[in-house]
């Protein structure tokens, strides 16, 4: 009787799985902050007005001398001073950053409706992704940065400047949630392994 109960309840331990609830929700909220990062630093990128000093706006694609009488700021691509090539290498790497970013977000997507060994490559692959766009946003964060010093202050830096910095805090913890519950997924055994000795 022992015996034909003990086979009975091996085969039930063997197909019980790891609880997931906890694994799609921790999966499922990387994915929606990893959206809201790239919505951040889209809008940051595409509206360039990072930084607002004594009447002149310093941004990604213009820059700007703002009137005191209300008339339409005087803008220009041309910021002169040697700051042109330095200015194209920020566009340039917080540009890669967003599409770097909506790529790895449609891995991360991707993997939640695929099974098996593609799920976790799709998913592995996506947090590098978000990874790479968090350092490339971080660079191009410092290189704006580095490039306008003597004009910067903390107040003078605008809304938009502040959401590509919030998205790129944002891709680094998410990018590391995700390769952390990929190791954590892969390093858990299953429940079907813990009645063997």
């Amino acid at each position: 009787m022992t015996a034909i109960k003990m086979r009975a309840v091996a085969p039930a331990a063997q197909g019980k799985s790891r609880p997931l609830f906890l694994e799609v929700l921790c999966r499922s909220l990387i994915i929606l902050c990893v959206a809201l990062s790239v919505v951040l630093s889209s809008v940051a990128v595409c509206d360039g007005h990072w930084l607002l000093s004594d009447r002149h706006m310093f941004g990604l694609w213009f820059f700007c001398v703002v009137e005191d009488s209300g008339a339409a700021p005087n803008c220009s691509r041309h910021i002169g001073e040697g700051l042109d090539p330095g200015l194209c290498v920020c566009r340039s790497v917080v540009s890669l950053a967003v599409v770097s970013a909506i790529f790895g977000l449609e891995l991360l997507v991707m993997s939640q409706v695929s099974e098996g060994r593609a799920s976790s490559q799709r998913w592995h692959l996506g947090a590098w992704l978000v990874l790479l766009s968090a350092g490339l946003a971080a660079g191009g964060v410092a290189t704006f940065v580095f490039l306008f010093w003597e004009h910067a202050t903390p107040l003078g830096f605008t809304l938009t400047f502040w959401c590509q910095f919030t998205a790129t805090f944002l891709f680094f913890l998410n990018g590391m949630a995700a390769r952390h519950i990929q190791n954590m997924a892969e390093l858990l055994p299953s429940s079907g392994h813990l009645g063997k000795p």
